[in-house]
């Protein structure tokens, strides 16, 4: 069994805004107190809308990983890394490009909800179309088994687990695979060697799923066995093999209510964006020329929350007093618009205080940020490494 992992990446598109804060940020600060995590920039992803213009990529990925840093995430605690950095990743992608069928490619749903959202840009690349099966190489690599995702994001992970099934199934049977597995068993002890093959002839020929648990759990609890040892057993319980790569797992990531300036949701196509580490001064102005309620003309007239943008941040960033007086205001014409927006901008500022304060350090000395990356890219790589050593061998490849 592999050490448990969760992956995420993001592409470098420029200045995050508070809806990636909220969206994504704000879950890896938490999922890495609770597990092992590898954040990384996807710039070869970027390359796959934008390979006509990649001069910015580079300052796009410095300036996010600052606003990484900046919402709390901690190098301490993950592995923050850039793909290029580690070209593990275009192999992988590469040798899995040889055996993935072209009609797995063009069922992805975003393939086409993609072309027709960026119709003005020639999309019938070969990278446009192999950059789920990328996407695929960066999860396997690692052998993560959690990555989060979003609702409209499953549809990948499920796509990278038949690759590794199909993996797995193509080549996980090493020569002799299954006399090394029988040895292995009888490595087990003879109660726990009989135990064993009862419950793998349960599954195998039944589809007893109580007796697979039954038996990983038994081998996850067995100390004195070698990682090689325990892979051919846990192949020859399912009956596929070595396992080579892991097949992942989804943390599905709760949709990210954060309203743009509109009401929208906020989005950099939209326009309605503020971003981690806005200046005061704009963030005040954005707000304060915010459009309220349109049918509240003058001061005078009562207003309907609901009908409201300001209102929607409200929901992210006051507490239920302030709603109330908020609320109440507008409907008796209590207090203006002007009056309302206020909180909105103290709650904004006041969470982005904390943020200014860690980029700061970093802006002072631009190497931190840059040795925060290169430790991570060796951390990345070895973890690779690792993989890639067992991938080539299974496919023949190793060259001894």
């Amino acid at each position: 069994m592999y050490a448990e992992r969760v992956l995420s990446g993001m592409r470098p598109t420029g200045a995050l805004h508070l809806g990636h804060y909220h969206g994504v940020l704000k879950n890896w600060v938490r999922l890495q107190h609770e597990h092992p995590c590898l954040f990384f920039v996807a710039d070869w992803h970027a390359l796959t809308t934008h390979y006509d213009n990649p001069q910015g990529i580079e300052q796009a990925s410095w300036d996010m990983v600052i606003d990484w840093l900046a919402a709390g995430v901690d190098p301490n605690q993950a592995t923050l890394f850039i793909q290029s950095r580690v070209p593990e990743h275009a192999e992988l992608h590469l040798l899995m490009s040889m055996m993935t069928p072209l009609g797995w490619l063009e069922r992805v749903p975003t393939y086409k909800d993609q072309q027709e959202k960026l119709a003005g840009k020639d999309l019938t690349t070969y990278g446009f179309l192999g950059y789920p099966l990328l996407m695929s190489a960066d999860i396997l690599i690692y052998r993560a088994d959690k990555v989060p995702v979003g609702e409209d994001q499953i549809p990948h992970v499920e796509f990278t687990r038949e690759l590794a099934r199909r993996f797995n199934h193509m080549y996980g049977r090493e020569p002799g695979f299954e006399d090394k597995a029988r040895e292995a068993v009888k490595k087990l002890g003879s109660k726990k060697a009989r135990l064993y093959d009862e419950l793998r002839t349960r599954y195998q020929q039944a589809g007893d799923k109580e007796a697979l648990e039954q038996a990983k759990a038994m081998l996850g609890d067995i100390q004195h066995l070698s990682a090689v040892d325990r892979e051919r057993l846990f192949g020859f319980l399912e009956g596929t093999g070595k396992m080579i790569l892991v097949e992942p797992g989804y943390l599905l990531t709760p949709e990210s209510k954060m309203p743009g300036l509109d009401g929208q949701k906020m989005s950099k196509s939209y326009n309605n964006t503020i971003t981690l580490r806005e200046s005061e001064a704009s963030v005040a102005k954005k707000i304060k020329s915010m459009p309220t309620d349109t049918q509240r003309k003058l001061r005078t007239d009562p207003g309907d929350p609901a009908r409201c943008p300001v209102w929607q941040l409200h929901q992210v960033y006051s507490d239920e007093n302030t709603r109330a007086w908020a609320s109440q205001g507008c409907k008796t014409a209590g207090i203006g618009c002007v009056e309302c927006k206020q909180p909105v901008i103290d709650g904004i500022l006041k969470e982005q205080a904390p943020m200014r304060e860690r980029a700061q350090v970093y802006l002072d000395d631009p190497t931190l940020v840059k040795n925060i990356i290169a430790d991570g890219c060796e951390k990345a790589r070895e973890l690779a490494r690792e993989t890639m050593r067992d991938v080539r061998e299974s496919m023949g490849l190793e060259y001894h």
